[in-house]
């Protein structure tokens, strides 16, 4: 059984991996929240000051498998709108207060980062609100103090103009606004799960992952 540390918090991101997981029958490995890596030792959260996704998963994925001596699996993602230049990008969980953690709660802070985001297209036509999730995928082992593997998934859509958006109770952050692409017909938070996991960025991601990690597993059998 290969063990790996998932290096997040995040509830959301975790079940979603695992479905994938299990989707794809991955049942030779088994993930491990940080406080079961932890072993009651205190970590230190990496300080995520890359410019890009793929920089911040890389210091997650380092920076904890450093820590707990073990495989690490760490991730960074988030929103993109076309017309706001690419915003909120890297600092999408945050965006309300520019990047800064303020102790919020989840909830809270997708409530104001929603409605930031809402104010700043306000305006904007339909046609002009593109916007696509990303999620970049890191793998980085301890000993040789390097990343393994790294992989990304992109889930097109637009922001919707309320009051037909925000809507839907199966999504976080800011899938009660974004309608998914080509039909612009549901919010991401509207979908199914299975079928939020099948079109989703992190859900593409993790199947790169996972045929990765068959990969891996097969080499060490």
């Amino acid at each position: 059984m290969l063990q790996v540390v998932l290096a997040t918090s995040n509830a959301h991101k975790v079940a979603e991996l695992e479905e994938v997981f299990r989707e794809v029958r991955l049942n030779d490995v088994r993930l491990l929240s940080l406080k079961e890596a932890a072993k009651g030792k205190v970590l230190t959260e990496p300080a995520e000051t890359g410019k890009t996704f793929r920089e911040n998963a890389i210091i997650k994925a380092m920076g904890y498998a450093a820590q707990t001596e073990m495989l690490c699996l760490a991730d960074d993602s988030g929103l993109e709108v076309e017309a706001l230049g690419g915003k909120p990008g890297v600092i999408s969980s945050h965006y309300s207060t520019d990047g800064r953690e303020t102790g919020l709660s989840r909830a809270q802070r997708d409530a104001a980062n929603n409605q930031r985001l809402l104010k700043e297209l306000e305006g904007v036509p339909e046609e002009k609100r593109g916007a696509r999730f990303v999620c970049v995928m890191a793998l980085a082992q301890p000993l040789k103090k390097a990343i393994v593997y790294t992989c990304e998934g992109r889930f097109e859509g637009r922001i919707g103009v309320p009051p037909r958006v925000p809507a839907g109770k199966d999504g976080f952050g800011y899938d009660p606004l974004f309608l998914v692409g080509p039909q612009h017909a549901q919010t991401s938070a509207e979908l199914p799960p299975k079928r939020k996991n099948e079109l989703s960025h992190r859900g593409q991601a993790a199947r790169d992952m996972a045929a990765y990690l068959w990969e891996y597993l097969s080499k060490k059998r």
